[in-house]
């Protein structure tokens, strides 16, 4: 039975895996694109803000669904952000640098996204030192993700610079040879197109629910393989749940936008760590009126990992007048690939 429980856990997870590229490639990039131009959003504050807020929502439904599932589940939920804020820095962030190689970014907004980025990993730092949340913690990491978006809107006025704006109805050219599926699905898009807004909220929600299907299958591996639960929020939901970010740093960043892409990647950190994390810790003492122990002692390492490589991308940036490098991303994705090994042997 343990064995036909496995395969059916296994099989949800390349679904939900599956799944979650198809929607995120197809509907999500051409509705953030719409919303975007009706907003009159400059692409830095499109990625930092709607697309990471956005591709972050199953980070974010992975931690309420961990938070206030009952038997103790933090460690999922608090593990699966932390990973993925390592993954999107380091994995995706090396991955835009390898697709677009020496390429210079607009520094204004990179800079300003680092420093919240580091802002939000100290202000983690704390909490976990403390060992407890309580409701000024998890109202001091809503409020620095407000104070975020505010500068965010008001950057350009503080250090004005151009924004590199690319016509957000270019298609990849891969997609004018579809079949099977997706040219069934293809032929519903003059039908959806005048509906891009609706499109953008349900694509959030099937990307959610997709997500909470892949927390499931995942437990559900970990609970047959007796894997422990940080072990698999840090590393196979953290990294399931980060393949919307990634598909959409890739896809915008083969368009020419990668600025746009590494804000995405550093803005969606930004919102993991402050809206993923202090939402729902937040939530949980208002409606539980209480905070809980964090058992953050097997996180320590990740979240010095987490501090050293957002300071070590600004150091490079800087250093080299801000352009991108392949070998730099490379480099990169090798770092994420050493952490992994590391957390897994330490914790098998």
């Amino acid at each position: 039975m343990s064995i036909l429980e496995l395969l059916k856990d296994i099989f949800l997870l390349i679904f939900s895996f599956g799944a979650i590229h198809f929607i995120s490639k197809k509907y999500f990039i051409e509705s953030l694109d719409h919303i975007s131009r009706k907003l009159r959003l400059s692409s830095d504050m499109a990625g930092s803000t709607l697309m990471a807020a956005g591709s972050s929502a199953p980070e974010l439904s992975v931690a309420l669904f961990a938070i206030f599932m009952s038997g103790h589940h933090e460690a999922i939920g608090v593990g699966a952000i932390v990973g993925s804020a390592l993954f999107n820095i380091l994995v995706i962030t090396g991955m835009v640098m390898w697709y677009r190689r020496s390429s210079k970014l607009v520094w204004q907004p990179i800079f300003r996204d680092i420093v919240f980025y580091i802002l939000a990993v100290l202000l983690l730092a704390y909490i976990f030192f403390k060992g407890e949340l309580t409701l000024l913690g998890g109202l001091l990491l809503v409020a620095l993700y407000v104070l975020y978006v505010v500068v965010v809107y008001y950057w350009k006025r503080i250090l004005p610079y151009k924004d590199a704006e690319i016509d957000f109805t270019k298609k990849e050219s891969a997609q004018k040879n579809v079949h099977g599926f997706s040219r069934l699905v293809s032929r519903l898009d003059p039908v959806i197109a005048p509906y891009q807004i609706l499109v953008f909220i349900i694509s959030i929600g099937l990307i959610s629910f997709l997500s909470w299907i892949l927390v499931m299958s995942a437990v559900g591996i970990s609970d047959t393989l007796r894997i422990p639960e940080l072990l698999v929020g840090i590393t196979v939901v953290a990294i399931g749940t980060s393949v919307p970010d990634l598909i959409s740093s890739v896809i915008v960043a083969r368009q020419g936008r990668h600025g746009m892409a590494i804000n995405n990647a550093i803005g969606s950190n930004t919102f993991d760590i402050l809206i993923g994390l202090g939402l729902p810790f937040l939530l949980y003492m208002l409606i539980k009126g209480e905070g809980f122990i964090l058992d953050s002692a097997n996180l320590d390492f990740s979240v010095s990992v987490l501090l050293g490589s957002a300071i070590l991308l600004l150091v490079y940036l800087v250093w080299r007048k801000w352009k991108i490098s392949r070998p730099f991303g490379i480099f990169l994705m090798i770092l994420y690939t050493v952490y992994l090994g590391h957390i897994i042997f330490n914790s098998i």
